[in-house]
């Protein structure tokens, strides 16, 4: 069995677990806080980054490219629609706005609300109210052009779901579970996000909790 190296607020390894659980594959989850740069995880990967996939009898792979790759090769079954759009349309859509999520969602806001909010937890640091302000502004402006994607489309790609809406589901849904996402004001992507996250690939994400940090209201609620 696959055994995935992780943090389960981690959007990239939130990922990875999406992606396992719409093939059906089960996965071994190995909570891990890379920020503590431990000299085990450094020797599996020296960036000390989440999600590393092991498996038997090959070396880890590291990083979310590598890994969702990985997956998508050998576990994606063969009578199920994989997850990258056999239109070539499609796809360059799905990779530009997969980039947008991976990169720019990622380094505007995600990652700096999980370093406030959990990292300096952890640590034992105090949260700066600028950066956190800075990063939900910069949510919302993410969240309007969303809303705009899914006024005019099915799914964030395009007519089928796509890796893409997996990805954004795995940081929204992070972001969720702190309270950061304005729903109200989000009607589009909100409506979208129901969807997806009624999903049975869900239920694993929706399960989640972080030891002293309860989840906020309607995180695991599929009407919210």
């Amino acid at each position: 069995m696959p055994r995935l190296l992780q943090h389960r607020l981690d959007p990239a390894s939130r990922l990875a677990r999406l992606m396992f659980a719409e093939y059906g594959t089960e996965v071994t989850l190995e909570d891990i806080k890379p920020w503590t740069r431990d000299p085990a995880i450094l020797e599996l990967n020296p960036a000390a980054t989440v999600p590393i996939l092991i498996e038997n009898g090959v070396p880890p792979i590291v990083g979310t490219l590598s890994v969702m790759h990985a997956i998508e090769d050998r576990y994606a079954p063969e009578n199920v629609a994989g997850l990258f759009p056999a239109d070539s349309v499609e796809r360059s859509e799905m990779w530009r706005l997969l980039e947008w999520v991976l990169i720019k969602l990622n380094d505007e806001v995600t990652r700096y609300i999980l370093e406030e909010k959990i990292v300096k937890r952890e640590q034992r640091g105090t949260p700066e109210p600028q950066v956190l302000r800075v990063a939900k502004a910069n949510l919302a402006e993410h969240l309007l052009y969303f809303n705009w994607l899914f006024a005019t489309r099915q799914w964030i790609a395009g007519s089928s779901m796509t890796l893409a809406d997996f990805a954004l589901a795995a940081h929204l849904s992070s972001l969720d579970y702190l309270g950061d996402v304005a729903w109200d004001t989000s009607a589009e992507t909100r409506q979208w996000y129901a969807r997806i996250k009624s999903r049975p690939a869900f239920r694993t994400l929706l399960s989640d909790r972080v030891a002293g940090m309860p989840a906020a209201a309607g995180y695991a609620d599929l009407d919210f």
